[in-house]
């Protein structure tokens, strides 16, 4: 077992090392012009244009870059699409043009600097071995008729540690808030912590509106602290640090407001002319809305050290020192599994006791370096690199573990596979949550089923790696998956996601719905994301797209690697009422180990009896969007008009080595003489083509004019495909050009 300061030392290399590949590769890069000295002395202060609004906080450090120059400087002030940084050296009186890199890093090396300083306090070395070995004896009593609620509260008040396992579903954020509350009206000072301003704002809001049911709220005393604070606090203004310095200092944020607006009606009239009067005009305004700043800076202190309960994140929490310098009785981290093991540690130096609650069977958090010290680190949850996650193979829970065992979210069939496979049975359904989800479940698609394994076996070998990420793209799982969100949303459903692991096919979906469903998702709740972008939210209706199918030799990483199971767990995990998965499983038997949940899942689902097969889609296809259009592939006059009808530009997939049918040849060689006929081939072809791409798409289409993409034509040239013969046709532009774009090239 290493040491405090051993540990110390090895997270602050790991950080280092992550920090400089954040420098390398993982910079934000934004465009400037019209960029002019306004003020030389102490500092070089420079003006300059932007063409979007910069988000980067004040005092932030940047890399601007022109002309083969680079140079380190601090952001100033941003207000609109104007941006003025300082440097230490003269960049000249005029930059016509350049390039602003922001990196995050700035937030990890906070970090290492209040690691260091737990280097130097025996108090907070202690608070931290205790966290990082929790062998110690458990001190609370315990009463066998005890709820969740009361056992949570009783732990945390006697043991310095305390982990939570809460799955999905088990009443979290409901638990967490009124231990909280509990620890409050005890008079206990608490602060509330996640990796995410969203995470935080639910748990205050859940808190806030509990401690004022009990009529025990106190102006002051709770306080969401920061700038990023979402709608989930729009009810409770009067926990929020703006708001409250609004009541409080009111002349002050007056003064602020007026000096803002003064600064950017003068940054206006600066963009066309630049006198020395205006800069220096513009820079005594800086310096007043500094001193005003600074003044409501003390004010947002004094608040902070007089509340009783403050909620912020990890990130504010390190870089604050009105909060690393406070004494806390209890810190609760919540989403602790998707925060790194150094900054849990920081977290635990605050405070006498600790709740760390999240779950290790979701995704870990997410680090860019490739280091053996990144990846144990700060690619592995606490609750694996304290060894407390281990004991749940043995079939027993850690002493200092405690689980939430008791999901409200999902409907039975759709937890039963995750209870059984991810949960080892620890985890059950409350009585009441089939019915309470049973009105999702009996609508369309597929009513009356609430889990789904929608079967595209054998319906043609659509899976390709996109050219620039080798991200990877299924078309005809999409589209089927589009209609199964239009179905749903027929069927109305109005909190409906869509969730895939690959980045280019999620990418696709959102330009699908962007295209095709603006009016819709104008009054509904529909959106596409990534699996790492969806931890944390649930849905009505999900649907799961595995895209992973023939030619492609084996199922990828994300699927069968080794965080594939907490994958495959939150992407089942979002759902209320109705799960549906997208997948080739004739493709994932033969190359998916038995062993992997994703395997698990697909033999359990077709074991349940909860498959629909490629054969059924003329049976669960009940409305078709004007701009999806399904048939039988072997009716061509829809697909001949729209050739016939071409203004510009045909391209045509041809992958197999057969010949086009005559009435193929016809069509396509009797097109009208502006357009012109792009054939993507690596066989000789008997069209009198523009252009020959030298290459082998594995299946079938055609797109007419970059906006009608035929899917699953012509026919005869299609692999692994068995009737019914369907074909595809989606008019969407921006999904035509996307996909033409990201075509893989022959090398």
């Amino acid at each position: 077992m290493n040491s405090t300061v051993e540990y110390i030392k090895e997270w602050q290399k790991a950080l280092q090392i992550e920090i400089q590949h954040v420098k390398k590769y993982g910079s934000t890069r934004y465009r400037v012009s019209n960029g002019h000295l306004l003020s030389s002395s102490d500092l070089f202060s420079y003006y300059f244009e932007t063409t979007v609004s910069i988000r980067v906080p004040v005092g932030s450090m940047i890399r601007l870059v022109w002309g083969g120059i680079e140079q380190e400087g601090r952001v100033l002030s941003s207000e609109g699409k104007s941006i003025i940084l300082s440097f230490e050296k003269s960049l000249g009186d005029l930059i016509s043009e350049a390039f602003l890199y922001h990196d995050p890093w700035e937030l990890l090396d906070n970090l290492i600097s209040r690691l260091d300083e737990i280097k130097k306090s025996k108090q907070k070395r202690i608070r931290v071995k205790r966290l990082m070995d929790p062998s110690m004896p458990p001190k609370h009593p315990i009463a066998e008729d005890s709820t969740s609620l009361r056992e949570l509260f009783v732990r945390s008040k006697y043991n310095p540690i305390t982990f939570v396992w809460g799955p999905p579903g088990t009443g979290k954020t409901y638990t967490l808030a009124r231990v909280a509350a509990n620890h409050y009206f005890k008079g206990k000072k608490i602060l509330l912590l996640s990796h995410s301003n969203q995470a935080v704002d639910v748990l205050m809001e859940e808190l806030s509106a509990f401690v004022k049911k009990k009529k025990r709220f106190k102006e002051g005393e709770i306080l969401r602290y920061g700038t990023q604070v979402g709608e989930a606090l729009s009810g409770h203004p009067d926990i929020i640090t703006a708001q409250l310095l609004k009541m409080n200092v009111p002349d002050l944020i007056h003064d602020k407001e007026g000096l803002v607006d003064e600064k950017m009606h003068l940054k206006q009239d600066l963009s066309s002319s630049f006198s020395k009067r205006d800069s220096e005009k513009l820079i005594d305004l800086e310096k007043k809305l500094v001193r005003v700043l600074e003044k409501i800076r003390q004010k947002e202190m004094e608040l902070v050290k007089e509340a009783k309960i403050l909620g912020t994140t990890l990130a504010k929490a390190a870089s604050d020192q009105t909060l690393y310098d406070t004494e806390f009785d209890i810190v609760i981290l919540d989403e602790a599994s998707m925060a790194y093991v150094p900054q849990v540690a920081f977290a635990s130096s605050l405070a006498k006791n600790l709740i760390v609650c999240g779950d290790f069977k979701q995704l870990p958090p997410i680090a860019a370096g490739r280091h053996p010290l990144v990846t144990t680190w700060l690619k592995e949850d606490i609750f694996h690199s304290t060894g407390v996650a281990e004991s749940v193979k043995t079939g027993t829970l850690h002493p200092h573990l405690f689980l939430l065992k008791q999901q409200r979210r999902m409907h039975p069939d759709i937890s039963a596979f995750t209870n059984r496979y991810i949960y080892n049975n620890l985890v059950g359904d409350h009585p009441d949550t089939a019915k309470k989800r049973g009105g999702i479940m009996t609508a369309s698609p597929f009513p009356n089923q609430a889990a789904i394994l929608l079967d595209t076996s054998y319906s043609g070998s659509h899976c390709l790696p996109e050219r620039t990420s080798k991200s990877k793209m299924n078309p005809w799982q999409l589209f089927i998956s589009f209609q199964l969100i239009h179905e749903a949303y027929m069927g109305g459903a109005r909190s409906i996601g869509y969730v895939s692991p690959y980045r280019a096919q999620a990418a696709l979906m959102t330009l699908l719905l962007d295209d095709l469903y603006q009016e819709e998702r104008s009054h509904a709740d529909i959106i596409a994301a990534t699996v790492h972008r969806f931890q944390g939210s649930e849905r009505d209706v999900m649907i799961f797209d595995t895209v992973d199918s023939y030619p492609e030799q084996r199922a990828g990483m994300l699927l069968t690697g080794k965080d594939s199971e907490r994958l495959i767990n939150v992407a089942i995990t979002r759902t209320k009422g109705k799960f549906i998965q997208v997948s080739d499983t004739a493709f994932l038997k033969k190359t998916v180990y038995k062993g992997k949940v994703l395997r698990q899942l697909v033999d359990y689902q077709q074991a349940a009896g909860q498959s629909i097969t490629n054969a059924d889609i003329g049976k669960w296809i009940q409305h078709h969007h004007p701009k999806l259009i399904w048939m039988h592939a072997r009716k061509l006059e829809p697909v001949f008009t729209d050739v016939k009808n071409a203004r510009e530009s045909i391209v045509i997939s041809l992958p197999n080595q057969s010949i086009l049918t005559p009435e193929w040849i016809q069509a396509l060689n009797s097109r009208k003489s502006s357009v012109k006929l792009t054939v993507i081939s690596d066989q000789q072809t008997s069209l009198t083509a523009d252009f020959v791409e030298n290459s082998r798409i594995a299946f079938p289409f055609i797109m007419i004019d970059r906006q009608y993409f035929w899917l699953g034509l012509p026919l005869d040239q299609g692999e692994n495909i068995l009737p019914p013969y369907v074909a595809a046709r989606l008019d969407s532009p921006s999904v035509c050009q996307q996909f033409l774009a990201q075509l893989p090239q022959k090398e």
